[in-house]
């Protein structure tokens, strides 16, 4: 059995963080001792060490809500599953076409700025002032 800080501690979730997703339901509610402490299981370290695993890599908290669900039906078919990681992996690689964008953008605009001028002639204030000065749409 682990304390909230033991379970802390083995999965670096913060100590609010779990009492959060117990109070959303993602983690079962812990057995309480006559002290009225939280006691965990292992199960309950599988499943926060999932839940950490999964928003390391961008899952939002319904996507794990869905898998979980899954998890807890092993009979059925994994293709949802398959579908939720489908729709991660499209927002990461929008997100990256974005950020690529962007990484453009403030290039141009920082390499379009001495540095040695007068803020009343400065490239880069100019630009953030004028949207249409922006090679891309951002």
């Amino acid at each position: 059995m682990y304390s909230i800080g033991t379970l802390s501690e083995h999965t670096k979730v913060k100590v609010p963080t779990i009492r959060y997703y117990e109070e959303i339901g993602l983690l079962a509610e812990a057995g309480r001792t006559a002290g009225n402490q939280r006691r965990y299981d292992d199960a309950a370290l599988e499943r926060l060490s999932f839940i950490r695993h999964a928003r390391d890599l961008g899952f939002p908290i319904d996507a794990i809500r869905a898998l979980i669900t899954l998890q807890n039906h092993p009979d059925r078919s994994c293709a949802e599953a398959s579908e939720i990681a489908d729709q991660q992996l499209s927002g990461v690689r929008e997100k990256m076409a974005k950020l690529q964008n962007l990484e453009q953008e403030l290039s141009r605009i920082s390499e379009g700025c001495s540095g040695t001028g007068q803020a009343a002639n400065c490239y880069v204030l100019a630009s953030l002032s004028d949207h249409s000065k922006c090679d891309h749409d951002h």
